[in-house]
């Protein structure tokens, strides 16, 4: 039975979202910009590190494959950049400024990433057949460690992979539906396509309730301004991912919705309350922990009133980690939205941002402007004990445990064109997209 929220704590949030995946089927059971500097070592020629003691219900594998790492690989499955080129094998002069190698393929067996996230401005989405040829040989490059390779396709108006894939309706439209199912038909039909090209992570569903009609970021994003009507669909389209064999995310905790400032281009200030922010924000969050979400975002939003540091959320330790982890009781990946953003990088230059961000809590850096920078800077905290030993391998341990839970810990499939070409923009798929259109309001 899907549960509705992992703690008995914020009681507030577990009435609101009561029923809240209640959509018709329980959730599936989990199977398993600068030249690197000096200091960066290649992991394959480093020796494991010790990690600490494995903490009850870590699996086996997780903690077999832990055991084997060097610092160097640990760090690397912290980061998620974006690999400039159409090719595993294509060289680029954005990918030797950014990571002072030509290809994706030598970045990744430079750096061992956890995971890398698929762009059309950085000319990785050209057609069906190359990218399933991009990721396969992505995939390739990364022999140890199957990489998390994701994708921004929340559809509607952001849908990175269009017009590859189905041109599903967008969060708005599914929620003025009223009708969950259509929120968990719509996200199995993208998870399913994503998957067919060798995509194993979608940043959605956006989780944000939409309360300020100003707001210039989420908007239709958005399932909807109730959040009793907001919290259901989440959970059902993260039941819908994990139907496909996806993993998911939900976004952007601990809510984008009321805001008039984008945090790609400044720092959004919302004043919510505790009740408010319960109220309002936390729901549709509950949901998606209640549906067994496998990673949640971060926003770079400053709540003083949650936070009075000044800081955003993605490195807010009272957020991301006292009402993220400790009241909602959530265990998974914990991704930063893009550090390339102008909201994270007002007070702290790119290695500190990164630093902070796992003291906060977060687990998956995504997309540092400065690579290396980054990387020394998280690598050089651990080594002089700012960043704790057992902190490090609590996020690797997350992020291994989400592609042991995805059967991505020992091999990634490899993708089939031929099966892609026959999966994307299918009839029965747009025949999905039809019946929501047909059901909107």
């Amino acid at each position: 039975m899907v549960r509705c929220i992992r703690t008995t704590g914020l009681a507030v949030i577990a009435t609101m979202v009561a029923g809240c995946a209640a959509t018709g089927a329980s959730a599936p059971v989990r199977a398993q910009g600068q030249a690197a500097s000096p200091s960066v070592a290649s992991p394959s020629a480093a020796s494991p590190e010790p990690s600490t003691p494995a903490p009850a219900g870590s699996p086996a594998q997780v903690e077999a494959v832990l055991r084997k790492m060097s610092l160097e690989e640990k760090v690397g499955q912290l980061f998620m950049p974006v690999l400039y080129g159409p090719a595993a094998d294509t060289s680029s002069p954005e990918n030797r400024a950014r990571y002072g190698v030509d290809t994706p393929a030598k970045m990744i067996e430079k750096y061992r990433p956890g995971g890398v996230i698929l762009f059309p401005w950085a000319n990785n989405v050209k057609g069906v057949r190359q990218v399933v040829a991009l990721t396969n040989g992505l995939q390739k490059a990364s022999p140890k460690i199957p990489l998390l390779v994701g994708a921004d396709q929340e559809n509607g108006r952001v849908s990175r992979l269009a017009p590859l894939v189905t041109d599903m309706p967008g969060a708005s439209v599914i929620g003025s539906t009223g009708d969950p199912a259509l929120a968990r038909k719509a996200a199995k039909v993208t998870g399913t396509e994503l998957k067919a090209l060798g995509i194993n992570l979608d940043f959605a569903p956006v989780a944000d309730v939409n309360v300020n009609p100003r707001n210039p970021v989420i908007g239709p994003r958005a399932y909807g301004s109730n959040p009793k009507k907001v919290a259901p669909m989440v959970a059902a389209a993260v039941e819908g991912f994990h139907d496909a064999g996806i993993a998911s995310t939900a976004k952007h905790f601990p809510g984008h919705g009321d805001t008039n400032v984008d945090s790609h281009t400044g720092l959004p200030v919302i004043q919510h309350s505790r009740a408010q922010w319960e109220k309002l924000d936390a729901p549709p969050f509950a949901a998606a922990i209640g549906a067994d979400v496998d990673a949640i975002m971060s926003a770079h939003v400053v709540m003083p009133k949650l936070d009075p540091s000044g800081d955003p959320a993605t490195l807010s330790k009272p957020i991301l980690t006292g009402l993220l982890r400790d009241k909602l009781g959530f265990d998974g990946v914990v991704s930063t939205d893009a550090l390339d953003m102008a909201g994270v990088r007002k007070k702290y230059g790119d290695a500190q941002v990164a630093v902070r961000a796992v003291q906060a809590g977060a687990d998956i850096l995504l997309m540092p402007p400065n690579y290396s920078a980054a990387y020394d800077g998280v690598l050089s905290a651990v080594k002089s004990g700012k960043i704790s030993k057992a902190r490090l391998d609590q996020s690797v341990r997350r992020v291994l445990k989400l592609k042991f839970n995805r059967g991505l810990l020992v091999k990634a499939p490899v993708a089939d064109p031929d099966e892609a070409e026959r999966v994307l923009r299918s009839p029965e798929h747009r025949k999905v997209a039809r019946l929501i259109n047909s059901r909107a309001r």
